[in-house]
């Protein structure tokens, strides 16, 4: 059987920048081997693309350019925010990761990425994004998906495509969370 559509497909794997830096492995300690159905998005989109037709067995090298990734960096995502407006103002630090609350309801992962006394510089851009990609596989299980896998995988890949809310507002604000607005990014604020 080889990888396709709508197949449930078990992969060890080691993950590696572009400079050989170990980013992530299936062997490392409380991990485990990728298990997804294919075809619904549940990898990035050229690792996916790259292993149609492989069967059990295959090992591969295969590298995955950004923009076939996790994407591009987007500078415009690095922001400066009040420090009134994080959930403890005091005791932020560079490295802090926060939940944000995009104007459309959506969560938006933060990273803080400095402190001033008065403002925040957070980064919305996901940690490998602008990243080359190097993976290193192995398949070691394919099978047909099961009905219920599939269903699951759809439902996943539509909740992926919709957002994590559906922007109309009601949802209530997270105390926790850090608003976003209409915040602008670092360099314009800059004096």
């Amino acid at each position: 059987m080889q990888i396709q559509p709508n197949s449930h497909v078990t992969l060890d794997y080691t993950l590696k920048d572009a400079s050989g830096g170990l980013l992530d492995e299936s062997d490392g300690e409380g991990n485990e081997p990728i298990r997804y159905v294919h075809g619904y998005g549940m990898l990035v989109p050229g690792l996916e693309s790259a292993l149609v037709g492989l069967e059990v067995g295959d090992a591969r090298d295969i590298v995955v350019p950004a923009e076939a990734g996790f994407g591009e960096r987007d500078e415009e995502l690095v922001l400066e925010v009040d420090r009134s407006e994080m959930p403890r103002p005091a005791e932020v630090a560079p490295g802090d990761e926060l939940v944000a609350e995009s104007p459309e309801g959506e969560e938006v992962p933060l990273r803080v990425v400095e402190v001033k006394s008065d403002s925040v510089v957070v980064d919305a851009t996901l940690p490998l994004a602008g990243v080359t990609l190097h993976y290193v596989v192995k398949v070691r299980e394919i099978r047909a998906a099961t009905d219920e896998e599939v269903a699951a995988a759809a439902e996943a890949y539509e909740e992926a495509v919709a957002g994590y809310g559906d922007g109309d507002g009601d949802e209530g604000a997270d105390p926790g969370l850090v608003q976003l607005g209409t915040k602008k990014p670092r360099e314009s604020r800059q004096k």
